[in-house]
């Protein structure tokens, strides 16, 4: 049975027919509740019983496992008994509810608000309209004064009311003023202290024919600012005052004010986000509104500064990184429209948000931007711009990443684009003595250094030389790159020991300069260097790589998301001589060929394995090349397979030093030379039984 969440409005759960699902008791609704909040991560024990009573009485945390038994039979009503629970799991010390994405009201809605952002006007409304639909009440209605769901209730809020202006400023893109007046007006009789939403409301009056209303509305909304907090209106508030006496023709309908998909410009955008958020949100609104106020809408400068603030967004992570990304084509291809390929450059290059995962998240708009970087490059006038052609290969080389060095090119050539674009960037960096575009290209040699096994060292140098470019020329972003770098690479000389000084390191810049995305990364490395101890017991293993996963749903990385956790548990069975689990139902993302094989022999139907190995394609020059290998040699040597033991032989050898898999700072397959030595005693049997 699927299950639904909703928390936008009181907190309810539906069975997979839509009817509500009985969750008896208000303790109860908390519990699920305080784990919804968590967002898939573990709430201790401890935790709970300190959010739900503040001061316990004895029993509770007796009572909080009642609660969750009762929960669990609520939601998972056809579990047989003493099966272990797939929804409301135990995991350590405490509780996660393991809800997919798509299953909670308020995660769907902050996609929906993301992905609004990206559409045209008419896509746009249409999606915000559905999305605003899914509310039913305050957030968590119900848990209104509970402190550990403050941040969130007010957070949401936020986004609704972000959603709700972003509505009528597509509305208004659309040339649907009158519709958009009632909400509007409705908007801010509630929150009055939204300049935008005023500003939205006088836009939508004007562009309907009633300007003494419009003005009407200005003035009440200067009146409410400086009586009530003492504040004139911001330039957003004053400059459309002065165009609508002006009779301003941008203001017609045709200009489209509201700005792309409902996003009512900068100052707008900023007003709504800085708003309670003190000092910065002040200084943010009062910047973001000079800017629109100083620079023309259609100022190309104005795409330069968009990717300056992608870039920023970018290393928010979750729905920040999945924007940027978003965003960042669209930046591209307005640029391209402009055919000014100088400017096109450095809409493109300035994008330099260093990358540590060598696959995709999104190929297709990988590709895309790689054709754009190509057709830029023979655009640019020769003679200068070597900065902008640097940067341009930078770009290539680091959206080529996890394509084999001689992949084909459409009509049969064989192309190592990547690799020399990598290396040409390089070169002309270090010519330009450009430490940021130095580092740009570092990342981008980085990206191309998995064309074969056994490259952890230079991949280690790269670190290196990051880690003191960076520090030196304070590039915070790249210092923390060049420190996970070396974690990696650390990991697969097995240097574990260094490897945690550079993972500390990272913890440590990421704290101090808010960076989230930086703990997935270091807690996936501590449940492998948990697992590579070989003393913690196999449970223990498991709930630490399951908590790290749990860090991974919302992270923006879908390229490292799917199929990981799954491998990682594999890894263990591997490497102790078990069978991998018979079980069909299990995704193993995009590791499924490598993996096939090994399943199938577990099931016990040898031809099928021994068909799906020869159909398995090479593993992908990645992070994870060495381990993908390990198992395919290991599928190989059960099966008698001489010709892919050759060839898993000769790709193997080179990292004959290293663990396959830790190379990743995720998981581990153990010493290579294990594997060689397999392939070697079977490839020795074989000429015996034939001599």
């Amino acid at each position: 049975m699927r299950v639904g969440f909703g928390v936008l409005g009181p907190v309810t759960a539906w069975d997979g027919t839509g009817g509500t699902i009985a969750l008896k008791g208000p303790r109860h609704r908390a519990v699920l509740a305080r784990l919804i909040v968590a967002r898939r991560g573990v709430v201790p024990v401890s935790r709970l019983v300190e959010d739900l009573w503040g001061d316990p009485p004895p029993g509770t945390v007796g009572a909080v496992r009642t609660f969750v038994a009762a929960l669990r039979r609520a939601l998972e009503p056809e579990r047989p008994p003493r099966a272990p629970a797939g929804l409301l799991i135990t995991s350590g010390p405490g509780y996660a509810l393991r809800a997919e994405p798509d299953t909670v009201d308020a995660w769907r809605f902050e996609r929906a608000v993301a992905a609004a952002a990206t559409l045209p006007p008419q896509d746009a409304l249409a999606r915000l309209e559905e999305a605003l639909g899914w509310w039913r009440g305050p957030a968590y209605a119900e848990f209104a004064d509970a402190a550990w769901a403050r941040a969130e209730r007010s957070r949401l809020a936020e986004l609704r009311l972000h959603a709700v202006e972003r509505r009528a400023g597509a509305r208004l893109s659309l040339g649907l003023a009158a519709e958009a007046v009632p909400d509007l007006d409705a908007h801010v009789a509630e929150h009055p202290w939204r300049e935008d939403a005023w500003r939205l409301l006088a836009l939508a009056l004007y562009r309907t024919g009633r300007q003494g209303d419009a003005l009407a509305v200005l003035r009440r909304a200067r009146t409410l600012l400086v009586e009530q907090l003492g504040v004139d209106p911001g330039p957003g508030l004053r400059r459309l005052e002065a165009d609508i006496l002006a009779h301003a023709d941008h203001l017609d309908p045709s200009a489209g004010q509201a700005g792309p998909s409902g996003q009512a410009g900068a100052a707008g955008h900023a007003g709504s986000v800085g708003s309670g958020d003190g000092a910065a949100g002040h200084v943010w609104a009062r910047a973001a509104a000079a800017y629109d106020r100083t620079v023309a809408s259609g100022a190309r400068a104005r795409l330069e500064s968009t990717v300056g603030l992608l870039r920023g967004l970018a290393v928010t992570g979750g729905g920040g990184l999945e924007a940027a990304r978003l965003h960042r084509v669209a930046a591209i291809t307005a640029a391209e429209e402009l055919g000014d390929p100088a400017l096109t450059a450095r809409v493109i290059g300035a994008y330099d948000v260093p990358a540590i995962w060598p696959r995709s998240d999104d190929p297709e708009q990988s590709a895309a931007v790689v054709a754009a970087a190509e057709r830029t490059l023979t655009a640019l006038p020769p003679g200068g711009h070597e900065g902008a052609r640097a940067r341009l290969l930078a770009t290539i080389a680091l959206e080529s990443r996890g394509t084999p060095p001689h992949a084909l090119r459409p009509g049969g050539t064989r192309s190592a684009r990547g690799l020399q674009a990598a290396r040409q960037a390089e070169r002309i960096a270090r010519g330009l003595d450009d430490p940021a575009l130095l580092a740009f290209a570092l990342n981008g040699v980085f990206m191309q250094t998995f064309h074969r096994a056994g490259l952890a060292p230079r991949r280690d140098a790269i670190g290196a030389e990051l880690v003191t470019l960076a520090a030196r020329h304070d590039l915070v972003t790249y210092e923390v790159l060049g420190h996970l770098i070396r974690l990696q690479a650390r990991g697969a000389l097995a240097d574990f020991s260094g490897a945690d000084r550079h993972a500390v390191a990272a913890d440590r810049l990421a704290e101090r300069h808010e960076l989230p995305l930086v703990g997935v990364f270091t807690q996936w490395y501590r449940a492998l260097r948990l697992a590579e101890t070989g003393r913690a017991p196999a449970a223990e293993v498991e709930t630490a790589y399951r908590d790290a996963a749990a860090r991974l749903d919302g992270a923006g990385m879908p390229g490292l998301e799917r199929g990981l956790l799954p491998l990682a548990l594999l890894c263990p069975r591997v490497r102790h001589g078990l069978p991998a689990p018979a079980d069909e139902h299990i995704d193993w993302g995009p590791y499924e060929p490598w993996v096939r094989p090994l399943v199938l022999l577990a099931q016990d139907r040898r031809d099928a394995a021994g068909t799906a190995l020869r159909d398995s394609p090479d593993p992908p020059p990645d992070l994870l090349f060495e381990a993908l290998w390990c198992l395919t040699a290991r599928a190989a040597v059960a099966l008698g397979d001489r010709e892919t033991m050759r060839r898993a032989r000769s790709e193997l050898t080179p990292a004959a030093a290293e663990l396959a898999g830790a190379g990743s700072g995720l998981l581990s397959l153990g010493p290579v030379a294990g594997y060689l030595d397999e392939l070697a005693t079977a490839g020795s049997a074989g000429q015996a039984g034939r001599a």
